[in-house]
């Protein structure tokens, strides 16, 4: 199954860029993954990404588990001109209660089950005959004597009568089941009936067959007698004549598990197709997939909480978390590897992980892991930075070659600019949400490099902070816009108690208030604001 690596929400580009290098550094390890986004990215990832020209990842909205997840049971597809009898023996052979119709190309028609067929052979009409001579000769285990492949539909008449009594009721839409009768079928031949079936594997005079060859009526010669002949060709018919096709419930590959059950509680059937896209069968579903459903195969970078992951995630399976981040609340029901190591970036650590599985770096993923150190430590400015993001820096610039100053600035300010964007796009530019001593607080963050442009709108970003506060019900809610230049802070900010923030950046309870040196959300503003929650508990 595909494996989908991804960020946290509102992926800046260190999420970005790690789950591009990651998935890369997976798929030479065997996997088959592909990197993925929980929005859309942002100008600078965009930069990034141009200037690298890589193809931006997959946008995915959620993971939770969708039927194309399940491990459907797989059952092959059956003919609409195959016989009842052939759908019959196909489902005794596998153990099978419902069989899917489907066309030439695959696509669902209908279904057939067992109980479907008990009832065609109780309740069905048993004097009408559809199908092709090869589906009688084959479910009678006969032996085609003339004719050739035809389609048949007419009357099954069984011939118990005297010859007398038959006169005038044969005819060209005539089956007719006879013994050695030989007036009977010598009688036949004189009507044209469309098909003679000759029971007990009785020997046919060659003048017999001669006329029929000349006639073109074909002669079908079966080993049983005439009773049990004509207790089973019904069940010749196309299995077509009892398929279910009106009101049928079927599912698509992409509905969610969670969006059926209703459905599935209030039907009574055992078995439910599931088609894809374009209605091709791609198998059954039933009531046991539903008690243990096997979800999507994930791997998170950049984050290990769920606030901040995709919308489905508990139903997923995580294989395995690489972060720099504080440890969040995620927990999975297996052991999985769990690389977190406190470096200013998540693409630190995953070039770590390619130096330890000695696998090669090629120049582009050499330039998406340096571009997500840059930017997650600030070209160095953040105090998150460690040695080991210097050192990542170093060697991954060997590989390209870069004038760093130049090729940082030109990100920042391609990342930094607010043209164009709502209060609504900027606040959420880079938000995330935390759980803090039980308190949920929400903190966005911008770099700008024209901080003006924000502070020029402070009422109108207050208005906003302010919906946003009391619609999520957030303790705090809290927006960094961050002076590349100047190193520190402009915090625009609602809370339930006045004394967070003086408490948290030592600063007034002001709107707008400058907080020197604030660059790090992860490793400043977070780690005070839990001191200042416990200090005023």
């Amino acid at each position: 199954m595909e494996v989908l690596v991804f960020g946290h929400k509102n992926p800046d580009t260190d999420s970005v860029t790690s789950a591009i290098a990651f998935s890369y550094l997976k798929n030479k390890l065997g996997f088959n993954s592909i990197p993925c986004v929980l929005g859309p990215i942002n100008k600078e990832s965009k930069y990034v990404l141009d200037y690298f020209n890589i193809d931006e990842p997959v946008y995915i909205d959620n993971v939770k588990t969708q039927l194309e997840d399940l491990n459907l049971r797989k059952v092959q597809g059956l003919s609409p001109e195959a016989s009842i009898l052939s759908a019959y023996k196909i489902m005794q052979d596998n153990k099978l209660k419902t069989l899917p119709i489907i066309n030439e190309d695959g696509k669902l028609l209908g279904i057939t089950t067992m109980y479907d067929i008990a009832v065609s052979s109780i309740k069905g009409n048993f004097y009408h005959l559809n199908t092709t001579l090869s589906n009688v000769a084959k479910g009678l285990d006969g032996t085609i004597i003339t004719g050739h492949e035809r389609i048949l539909n007419g009357q099954v008449l069984v011939a118990a009568f005297y010859y007398e009594t038959l006169k005038g009721r044969l005819s060209s839409n005539k089956i007719v089941i006879v013994g050695d009768r030989y007036d009977i079928i010598e009688h036949s031949l004189e009507s044209n009936v469309q098909l003679l079936i000759i029971t007990g594997n009785q020997e046919i005079p060659k003048e017999y067959i001669e006329e029929a060859k000349k006639k073109n009526i074909p002669i079908i010669s079966v080993p049983t007698d005439t009773y049990i002949t004509s207790k089973i060709i019904n069940q010749c018919n196309f299995v077509s004549s009892i398929m279910k096709r009106k009101d049928l419930v079927k599912f698509k590959l992409t509905d969610y598990t969670e969006e059926i059950k209703d459905e599935m509680v209030n039907t009574n059937f055992s078995n439910y197709p599931v088609v894809d896209k374009n209605h091709i069968f791609k198998g059954f579903i039933s009531r046991k997939h539903l008690l243990s459903p096997a979800g999507k195969n994930v791997i998170l970078v950049d984050h290990n909480e769920y606030g901040q992951s995709a919308e489905g995630l508990k139903e997923a399976n995580i294989l395995e978390i690489v972060d720099h981040h504080k440890l969040g609340d995620i927990a999975t029901t297996t052991p999985i590897n769990f690389r977190n190591i406190p470096v200013g970036s998540t693409c630190t650590v995953v070039y770590s992980l390619f130096k330890e599985n000695n696998v090669e770096i090629p120049k582009y993923i050499a330039g998406v892991l340096l571009s997500g150190i840059i930017s997650d430590t600030l070209f160095f400015k953040s105090p998150t930075t460690t040695f080991f993001d210097r050192e990542a820096v170093d060697a991954l610039n060997k590989i390209l070659n870069l004038n760093l100053d130049e090729f940082s600035t030109n990100m920042f300010k391609a990342g930094t600019s607010l043209e164009g964007q709502t209060i609504e796009e900027i606040f959420f530019k880079d938000f995330k949400e935390f759980d803090i001593e039980g308190f949920k607080v929400g903190v966005g963050q911008v770099f700008t490099l024209a901080v003006e442009d924000i502070l020029n709108k402070k009422e109108e970003f207050l208005n906003f902070i302010n919906s946003i506060h009391h619609g999520k019900d957030y303790h705090l809610t809290l927006l960094l816009a961050t002076d590349i230049i100047n190193e520190g802070s402009y915090l625009l900010f609602e809370s339930n108690n006045k004394q967070i923030i003086p408490i948290s950046f030592n600063v007034d309870n002001m709107q707008g208030v400058f907080s020197s040196g604030i660059v790090s959300r992860k490793k400043q503003v977070i780690p005070r604001i839990t001191e200042a929650i416990n200090t005023l508990k």
